[in-house]
């Protein structure tokens, strides 16, 4: 079995989470750190917006500030996911250590939520290319990103869903459209909440439950550590040069980085 460095959960705005997440795999990249999977929340809520995505044609701005919802530009790519009571987890893996294509490595790195859901009782599977859904409706997003020989993949697990709220923040015109859109996704989506009505989950743990999951997924030894000096460096730069700035959130052109 492999070590792996385990960060335990941190609670912090869109922005550090988004940077820490680029720091690591930069991190990774020059082989200052081992791969990791990391645990986090979103203190306040917040919206993120795939790489390539319009933030102006995605976001309703002045109700996410009304609201006191972050906005964020991710570095992978995808749709806008609006994060609120979730757990989220990222991993930096070198590409090499799995050797799969997109879609297969998706799967296999989403197996460690998977086999977490399975520990609750909760029949979970995968579904292409990368979700996960728990009794046919999905519980768990998951985007990834590619740099440098290294993977990033990060995924939310699903505490409970505002579908009125999310789409008070998107924009979508036509109220009769955004009507059958909410009705949709309380049709497809799930949560734990939905799932265990009766149980108030602790972040803690659900920690363990899924670091558990992934050390059993990816036969590995999770060891917790801590962000390198490094890391931290990296962290503050990003997050103050790249992650909070309008240059990178609003940018309508896409050039690689």
């Amino acid at each position: 079995m492999k070590n792996w460095r385990l960060i335990k959960i941190i609670e912090d705005s869109g922005a550090k989470q988004m940077a820490i997440d680029e720091a690591i795999l930069l991190s990774r990249a020059k082989g200052l750190v081992p791969n990791t999977l990391r645990f986090f929340t979103w203190k306040p809520s917040a919206i993120t917006l795939g790489f390539f995505q319009d933030l102006n044609q995605e976001v309703n701005t002045a109700k996410a500030k009304d609201m006191k919802v972050d906005l964020v530009r991710r570095y992978s790519g995808g749709g806008a996911i609006f994060h609120q009571d979730e757990l989220t987890y990222s991993l930096v893996i070198l590409e090499k250590d799995i050797r799969k294509n997109i879609i297969d490595s998706y799967k296999y790195l989403c197996q460690g939520v998977i086999y977490g859901l399975n520990s609750l009782g909760l029949k979970a599977e995968f579904k292409p290319i990368n979700d996960i859904l728990v009794n046919g409706k999905k519980i768990s997003g998951n985007a990834q990103t590619r740099k440098n020989g290294v993977i990033l993949q990060h995924g939310t697990i699903l505490l409970s869903v505002d579908v009125e709220k999310m789409f008070s923040l998107l924009q979508v015109s036509d109220e009769k459209i955004k009507g059958k859109l909410i009705a949709n996704v309380k049709e497809r989506v799930t949560s734990l909440k939905n799932e265990f009505p009766e149980k108030t989950w602790k972040l803690d743990e659900l920690q363990e439950i899924f670091k558990l999951g992934f050390s059993k997924a990816l036969d590995i030894n999770l060891n917790t550590g801590d962000l390198i000096k490094e890391e931290k460096y990296l962290i503050q730069e990003l997050y103050l040069n790249k992650y909070l700035s309008e240059d990178w959130n609003y940018r309508q052109t896409y050039k690689s980085l």
